[in-house]
């Protein structure tokens, strides 16, 4: 395993129509690959990872790190957003990443046309769909449910619940010790409670939010992604949150889709196997 965590090369922030300020970062070469990454629950820029040749772009979605609130916003007036920084930033065709909470903000980015490929990475399935009815745990149910039928409750109880150090234990705890020998590496740890400090700067809205829109019925349909979806689970992976039966759903319901299984892998992927990822290895 090729595991390595650096801060940022590069600090920004672009004004969006409207005047609502976009908090971003980046990593390697300004002339590397371009790989925009869609982070997961609560996560500012801070974050990321590495493969070689890569121009990595980590973004703060409202509400975390950098970025302006957006009250009401939903999944495609995210990849909006990133439409607006992609022709900022003179990026040609980014291949966008979407890990665990961050999945479908990165197929919301494929369906309007904003990315040249996607990879979902332990990512969160459309929970809210029919097809999950009678598979979910008790717990996701009652979450999906309640976001349904009364999604501002829902969003002031995901607001009370969050800050960094319950992300944090919830990252940690009840995860495989393949996820826990990447997570509790020192450097990894501080890197992690970092983004996770900056993402909850302004209060818990932004994640609650995401939240909200993760759990419901996505505003679109993946049938409609026309360009290449590679979809990545690891089989030790115990996120609940992310989806029950590792992506294969998820794999059927769009177009040419490829998913990956690793048996002996857990949800850090994004990490463990990230050469790969990027280089959309089957």
């Amino acid at each position: 395993m090729r595991l390595t965590i650096t801060d940022p090369d590069r600090l920004g922030t672009i004004m969006l129509p409207g005047g609502r300020m976009l908090g971003y970062a980046e990593r390697g070469p300004a002339d590397g690959v371009p790989v925009l990454l869609c982070g997961g629950a609560g996560w500012s820029r801070w974050l990321g990872f590495d493969a070689p040749d890569m121009r990595l772009v980590t973004v703060d979605r409202p509400g975390l790190g950098a970025s302006d609130p957006c009250p009401g916003r939903t999944l495609l007036d995210w990849a909006d957003d990133v439409a607006h920084l992609v022709a900022e930033l003179g990026l040609d065709a980014p291949r966008v990443v979407g890990f665990s909470q961050g999945a479908p903000f990165a197929l919301a980015c494929a369906v309007r046309g904003v990315a040249a490929a996607v990879a979902v990475v332990s990512g969160g399935d459309e929970l809210a769909h029919p097809v999950f009815a009678e598979c979910l745990p008790p717990d996701i149910r009652g979450l999906v449910d309640l976001v349904a039928s009364d999604p501002a409750a829902a969003e002031a109880e995901f607001a009370a619940f969050g800050d960094p150090d319950a992300m944090w234990r919830m990252s940690v705890e009840g995860s495989p010790a393949v996820d826990r020998d990447v997570y509790l590496r020192p450097d990894f740890e501080a890197a992690f409670r970092r983004a996770l400090s900056e993402g909850f700067a302004q209060g818990a809205g932004g994640y609650a939010h995401d939240t909200v829109l993760h759990l419901s019925r996505w505003p679109f349909d993946v049938a409609d992604i026309a360009v290449p979806v590679d979809l990545w689970y690891g089989g030790q992976d115990t996120n609940p949150t992310h989806s029950p039966d590792f992506g294969a759903t998820l794999a059927r319901r769009i177009p040419g889709a490829r998913r990956h299984f690793l048996p002996e892998a857990g949800g850090a992927l994004l990490w463990t196997h990230a050469e790969q990822i990027v280089r959309g290895d089957r």
